[in-house]
């Protein structure tokens, strides 16, 4: 059997010689290396009947080992928003009443898309917008996703440039938020670190006056609503906040140097691509867990702790009814897992064509949750420790948005030994957990440009592409170190990374499930991995997602409420604004669509319809080594030669299927390249 199964073998391999001599056309005419290594097939471990799989794509490069790409995908995921987003939200939502909704969301939304997306990407190996051949009329949704990228982006490097301004601070022997002796603290300032035992907001107070006088002035404080010394100092000092979103004020210019250095950074870690970002992360991801749990062991030996622990974990279930809590839900699933950024498909189509990304997936998704209820427990014990010394209640301690990283945390640090080097690595960590995000978000946009044109000089000159988008996101990024500038930051956060996340992801479901069809991107996903999705995701990719998705959307909207800072209630124009920004990124959904549907072949209106959702030729796996099957089939003059060739191996691959599929699934899809069938 074994001298049968070779002499077949070898038949096949010659074939393959003269076949992929004759094949001309749109595909790429196989190298003579590849013809070689087809004979090889027995020493390196192919499938029979296939090439050699190098999975190098060396005119557009790959990652540089398996490590690479979960780590940046880990830090794509795990980053700003598990610290300051995912707490903020439970603290908003009821706390731990916010947990049913978000894994409700994760199990059967976030997983399966995250799972969705990395096939797609790793299957097509283009970025955002080439993976839209699957369905030309659709490209529109990954011009969406280069707008949501290009706002988050903006701001996320600017809420970066922060933690790179309280970094710089941490620099000296006393934390400059310590006490409330400085000139833009209020009579309401109390720290929690008082520097001879006494109230320090009352210490002038007490040296000027009799002890009487001071009484007075203790119990006038004590009545009205008493302030953290790192509230004071975000608010009144980095910030300078203005009184009103349209009062800009003057630009913070330590803010802006730190912007700058920001995307300098980001710059410099891209300068080589998936390259040199694929190393920076074997840093940038590991290290800030390092810092999480010295921060977590002294947060919950600290008084209060336990309040603050029971607040984010005990339910407020009348708050379940609130769609805004879903709504919340589901758009931090995908602001954290990077859902419908074009990020995920971007790291993916850098991965080698035989890559195990549905193992990716689940190891991602669930580091990046486990990472936010971890944060969670850092965050609220520290706020409990902040509600026991302000005898408030937890709910009142901290600001919304990405003021909580820059309260709480502070605040926390202050009480720490040697607080200040505690500091210098709490921000260090901020930055390394912003920049692993910032990475792909740049990522994104450049291969997305990049494989949009083309060109052999774009892609030499690649490194152009990266800074000049680095020169744009720095410019755009201007208006939000002003003094109202964090009231535009989280205009941009609730309106331009909320709800058009939603509809970007179902129209991508709908498209690849119903208008390409479920069946052949099962085949697709078979064809790469060895074995076919699992028929949880099968069911979450066709009917699930795409129905809780819908409804959520349709609730936010029902139960929509402006936004608001605070006591600050934002004004209509700029509410109008926020529409704007969510709605551009949808937009572009339509308008491609009918430009596509123009410039398509046919006489009638439904005729052209039909014919922008077909996929394109040039659809499917990158390298010609990979395109087997139906993907095989040359473009005009070759055609004719090279049929005969495809479809004796289509019935070769009938035959084989069964035993190669036992084969794979004994080692969960590791042995997909095996030669000996399992019988």
């Amino acid at each position: 059997m074994t001298t049968t199964h070779s002499l077949w073998r070898k038949g096949v391999n010659e074939e393959l010689r003269s076949g992929n001599e004759r094949t001309t056309g749109h595909y790429q005419t196989m190298s003579e290396s590849n013809s070689n290594a087809a004979c090889t097939a027995d020493q390196n471990g192919a499938v029979p009947g296939e090439p050699v799989k190098t999975d190098k794509n060396s005119r557009r490069g790959n990652w540089g080992n398996q490590i690479e790409f979960i780590l940046t995908s880990v830090g794509y995921a795990v980053g700003l928003g598990n610290v300051w987003r995912f707490p903020y939200l439970c603290y908003r939502n009821g706390g731990g009443a916010f947990m049913f909704p978000y894994f409700i969301m994760l199990v059967f939304c976030g997983i399966p898309l995250f799972f969705l997306e990395l096939s797609f990407g790793q299957f097509a190996s283009q970025g955002c917008l080439g993976v839209w051949r699957i369905s030309p009329m659709f490209k529109g949704v990954g011009y969406g996703m280069m707008v949501v990228s290009t706002y988050i982006g903006i701001y996320y490097n600017v809420v970066i440039c922060i933690a790179f301004y309280y970094f710089f601070s941490s620099m000296t022997n006393l934390l400059p938020w310590t006490y409330c002796n400085n000139p833009w603290n209020t009579p309401t300032c109390n720290g929690v670190v008082t520097p001879t035992g006494i109230n320090n907001t009352l210490a002038n107070v007490t040296r000027s006056l009799v002890t009487g006088a001071a009484e007075v002035a203790v119990e006038v404080v004590n009545k009205t609503k008493r302030t953290s010394p790192s509230e004071e100092y975000w608010k009144h000092y980095v910030l300078k906040i203005s009184d009103d979103i349209g009062n800009f004020g003057e630009v913070r210019l330590p803010i802006l140097g730190c912007l700058a250095v920001s995307w300098v950074v980001v710059f410099l870690c891209l300068i080589r691509g998936v390259k040199s970002s694929g190393k920076v992360v074997y840093f940038t991801a590991t290290f800030p867990y390092v810092v999480l749990t010295i921060l977590f062991i002294r947060g919950i030996t600290l008084e209060g702790a336990v309040t603050g622990i029971k607040y984010y974990l005990t339910p407020q279930w009348h708050k379940i009814l609130d769609a805004k809590v879903w709504g919340d839900a589901a758009s931090q699933i995908f602001y954290s897992l990077g859902c419908a950024w074009g990020g995920l498909i971007t790291m993916a189509s850098y991965n080698k064509f035989h890559n195990n990304c549905y193992r990716d997936s689940i190891i991602i998704s669930i580091t990046n949750c486990a990472t936010s209820v971890y944060a969670g427990f850092v965050i609220f014990s520290i706020l409990g420790f902040m509600a026991h010394h302000l005898n408030v209640d937890v709910s009142e301690v901290a600001d919304h948005g990405p003021g909580l990283a820059f309260v709480a945390y502070p605040e926390a640090l202050t009480l720490l030994p040697i607080s200040p080097l505690w500091s210098l690595l709490f921000f260090f960590m901020l930055i390394l957990l912003g920049l692993g995000t910032q990475f792909c978000l740049l990522e994104t946009l450049v291969t997305a440009i990049v494989d949009e044109i083309g060109t052999d000089w774009i892609i030499r000159n690649k490194t152009v592409v990266t800074g000049g988008v680095a020169i744009v996101g720095f410019l755009l990024g201007v208006p939000l170190t002003t003094q109202a500038g964090i009231y535009w930051l989280l205009l941009m956060d609730n309106y331009a990374a909320s709800f058009s996340l939603v509809i970007i992801s179902c129209i991508m479901c709908i498209c690849i499930m119903y208008v390409y069809g479920h069946k052949k991107y099962f085949k697709d996903v078979e064809m790469m991995l060895g074995f076919p999705p699992p028929i949880f995701f099968r069911v979450c990719w066709r009917f699930v997602s795409p129905i809780i998705i819908s409804f959520i959307l349709i609730f936010t909207v029902i139960q929509y409420k402006p936004i608001t800072y605070n006591d600050y209630v934002y004004p209509g124009w700029s509410l109008a604004i926020g529409f704007l920004m969510a709605m551009s990124s949808v937009t572009c959904i339509p308008i491609y669509a009918l430009y596509k549907i123009s410039k398509s072949e046919g006489t009638t209106f439904l005729e052209r319809l039909k014919n922008s959702c077909k996929a394109d030729i040039k659809w499917g796996p990158a390298l010609s080594e990979h395109r087997i099957g139906h993907y095989a089939a040359p473009s005009s003059e070759g055609e004719v030669e090279v049929r005969p060739l495809k479809e004796e191996l289509k019935e070769k691959e009938d035959e084989k299927r069964d035993e190669i599929s036992l084969t794979i699934q004994g080692s969960n899809g590791s042995t997909a390249h095996n030669t000996t069938p399992s019988a």
